[in-house]
């Protein structure tokens, strides 16, 4: 398995984002922010209230690297769903 191939390593993220997702019960704010922060921390900001289950309110991720790492996909979540539509 070569992780510098492109084709591989996008394999494998996508895969891993199916999982997570799977794991929230579908819920992308909560997979976007384990892809970045990992289900372990995640799971202890809800645990501690830091974020809801729900992940509403991501605005509250302690992690400065994290809470950019999120707004910035759902950023461009939107653009995307604007310039291509809400298919699925």
């Amino acid at each position: 398995m070569n992780l510098n191939d492109a084709e591989t390593n996008i394999e494998i993220g996508t895969n891993y984002f199916v999982k997570l997702l799977k794991y929230y019960d579908g819920n992308y704010y909560l997979a976007i922010t384990a892809y970045n922060a990992g289900i372990g921390t995640v799971s202890r900001w809800i645990k501690e209230k830091t974020i809801k289950p729900d992940g509403s309110d991501i605005e509250n991720i302690p992690y400065k690297e994290t809470n950019n790492y999120v707004r910035k996909i759902l950023k461009n979540y939107k653009i995307y769903k604007e310039l291509y539509g809400d298919e699925k």
